[in-house]
């Protein structure tokens, strides 16, 4: 059996576009930026899954609003001098050879093949960063490595009627890929990429009716033939250019996956992955001693409730929350102040990156607005609040109407059915959204 060594492996976190489909929440940071779950960032799951598999050598490629995201990074990852490891970004910059910005996952990664050219890297992992899951890459670079492939991509098994917005492969008995094709829309699209359920069964998967295999966006290259690709072909993106060609010319080898994977790629998706992390059996479960979702240190007080009824839901370090609150099915996050009979039910409230001192309260009452919290008497119903937002007394914020999409009231908008009020957002004493 050939030696399995994560050591050879230089992971690369592609951190996306400008995330237009996540603002306002990318109105000023990137994707990968996003908070998630009360404490944590978005890339903080795949980078999380690197250091779990002892992939040590990371590089994030972004390009929009990245300080945020740079700060978290410095803040978080930093390795002791003898492993060699690192986690570090890399921004679109001007350079000798051009001014251009990213034109693609794959033009991103041409970019920066300098710093890819190190030693002792003979595998490129390439990664999503907004993606939630929990994945162990020694097992797909096992499959990589066993298969004797020169490029393998994840894969999890889907329903046919799931796969309209997906890349869709079909393999041959021995786990070679050798078709894909992109959102498949008629039926007829889907039965030439189809797979048996017998097969997959085969591989220690139960199929449970499901015959399609979706791409999961996650790539093992062999070093010199990635360097090879993106030097001889102008191909921009991997998932519609240098895959699909990779198929024809190359053994691309498919790893199966079957466990809690969601694209966060629409405020809905995101609204409903952070809900269900806080169920009682959640798919996601961040309580996981084997491989824990790490970020970045803070030095903050325990949350402090006072007489508050809470009730499936998650509530991070730094909070206090007032008497004869209610909170439901919400995720609460850092340095959240909460006034007294406040209710919170199916919202995300991101919390706040510092404490006011009582001079800046003063200061804030002064110019008649309320302080960083959310006041006493206040409804949040089935709401996001991003973070730093001051919200005054008998506040409702409840999409009642089920508007779909609406920039009417500033700095609430409504995006997916959901109410967003905006970072740094106000909203005085009795401000009404129903």
């Amino acid at each position: 059996m050939n030696e399995i060594n994560p050591k050879s492996v230089l992971a690369l976190v592609l951190g996306g576009g400008r995330g237009t489909r996540l603002y306002p929440l990318t109105q000023i940071r990137s994707k990968p930026a996003v908070p998630l779950a009360a404490k944590y960032r978005l890339i903080d799951i795949p980078i999380s899954n690197c250091i779990n598999s002892q992939i040590n050598r990371v590089f994030v490629l972004t390009q929009f609003l990245s300080n945020s995201l740079h700060t978290h990074i410095r803040q978080t990852y930093r390795f002791d001098h003898f492993s060699g490891g690192f986690v570090e970004l890399l921004a679109a910059q001007q350079t000798m050879e051009g001014t251009d910005w990213y034109e693609g996952t794959a033009d991103a990664v041409r970019k920066n093949l300098p710093h890819l050219d190190q030693r002792d890297v003979e595998h490129v992992l390439i990664l999503s960063g907004d993606q939630l899951y929990r994945m162990d890459y020694r097992d797909m670079l096992r499959t990589h490595i066993e298969s004797k492939a020169d490029v393998t991509i994840a894969a999890i098994p889907v329903d046919r009627k799931e796969v309209h917005a997906l890349g869709v492969m079909r393999c041959d008995k021995t786990g070679r890929v050798t078709g894909f094709l992109e959102k498949p829309q008629t039926e007829q699209e889907i039965d030439m990429v189809k797979m048996e359920p017998a097969w997959i069964d085969a591989q220690g998967i139960e199929s449970r009716g499901r015959e399609c295999l979706a791409s999961m966006g996650l790539y093992i290259f062999n070093r010199d033939l990635l360097f090879e690709v993106l030097d001889k072909t102008p191909y921009q993106d991997f998932g519609k250019e240098v895959f699909p060609a990779a198929i024809r010319s190359r053994h691309v080898q498919v790893h199966l996956f079957d466990d809690y994977w969601e694209d966060i790629g629409t405020i809905r998706a995101f609204y409903d992955a952070n809900l269900q992390l806080a169920q009682p059996n959640p798919p996601f479960d961040l309580v996981c001693p084997e491989a824990p979702v790490y970020s970045r240190p803070r030095y903050l007080p325990p949350a402090i409730i006072e007489g508050a009824t809470i009730e499936g839901s998650l509530i991070a370090d730094g909070c206090r929350i007032g008497s004869g609150t209610v909170i439901e099915n919400s995720v609460i996050g850092l340095r959240c102040l909460i006034g007294e009979n406040v209710t919170i039910r199916d919202s995300i409230v991101m919390g706040s990156d510092y404490f006011d001192t009582n001079e800046q309260v003063e200061a804030h009452l002064a110019k008649g607005n309320p302080p960083v919290g959310i006041g006493s008497g206040s409804k949040i119903v089935g709401a996001i609040l991003d973070k730093n937002t001051q919200v005054g007394e008998n506040v409702v914020v409840h999409n009642s109407r089920k508007v779909e999409s609406s920039d009417d009231r500033a700095p609430c908008i409504i995006r997916d059915g959901i109410p967003i009020v905006m970072k740094d957002g106000i909203l005085p004493d009795g401000w009404t959204l129903e």
